[in-house]
């Protein structure tokens, strides 16, 4: 009778101890959502400077996964990854209660406007504001150097044909001539306490600070950095 009695205060226990178990089971598996919103966040912070509208997907993690609950989740970019297009980011788990890494695919959109040619653009024409229209692009997909500022264009010259529609790179353009050809040029020479001007004829074209060789009266070829007004400086 007493073994009965002691045998029917105890299943309270056991059942609890055993509830207690199942919940301690359900916690301790790492939330997925958590790790999802950990790489949101990291990628948003991390993102905040580039230019334009950043998107961010984060990629499908397993719902059955189950990895042991972490007290403080590190996304990390791998080595070799950046932000930017489809890439892969590291969650890690370093504590004295867990230890993994798992990696999921994110892709990083960034949409801004571009700028791109409105109209043919032959070569050394000089571009202004009429030539130039807005487009707005994801920037992830476009090859590196497109440039988005219009200050960056208007003055600048064509190096090549410019068809309408073509994203406008650095390397389509070059800076106006200052001098050019043929042209004769005002050689200055400074040096701490003295100034000798004289003059020559330019060898080349050339933008303002580029080296141009100049051939002086006396036929001697000299180097110097092309200046406006038809200035060569000439380094003593």
């Amino acid at each position: 009778m007493i073994r009965c009695l002691m045998t029917i205060l105890c299943l309270p226990v056991l059942a609890s101890s055993a509830l207690a178990s199942q919940h301690n089971a359900t916690v301790a598996h790492q939330e997925i959502p958590l790790i999802k919103n950990a790489i949101e966040n990291f990628l948003y912070n991390n993102t905040a400077s580039l230019p334009g509208l950043v998107q961010i997907n984060v990629g499908q993690i397993d719902k059955h996964l189950t990895l042991p609950k972490c007290p403080q989740l590190e996304p990390f970019i791998p080595a070799g990854g950046r932000l930017w297009g489809k890439t892969s980011i590291g969650v890690r788990c370093d504590s004295e209660f867990a230890a993994w890494t798992i990696y999921v695919q994110t892709e990083i959109n960034v949409m801004a406007d571009i700028l791109h040619i409105a109209r043919p653009v032959s070569t050394g024409q000089t571009l202004s504001y009429e030539d130039i229209a807005p487009q707005n692009v994801n920037l992830t997909q476009m090859p590196d150097g497109i440039l988005t500022d219009a200050a960056q264009i208007v003055g600048k010259v064509a190096a090549t044909n410019l068809p309408a529609g073509q994203p406008i790179r650095p390397q389509m353009l070059r800076a106006p001539y200052v001098i050019m050809r043929g042209q004769t040029v005002n050689l200055v020479v400074q040096g701490r306490g003295f100034s000798i001007r004289s003059e020559g004829q330019a060898l080349a074209n050339a933008a303002e600070g580029q080296v141009i060789q100049v051939r002086n009266k006396s036929g001697r070829i000299l180097s110097g950095l092309a200046r406006a007004n038809s200035i060569v400086e000439i380094q003593p």
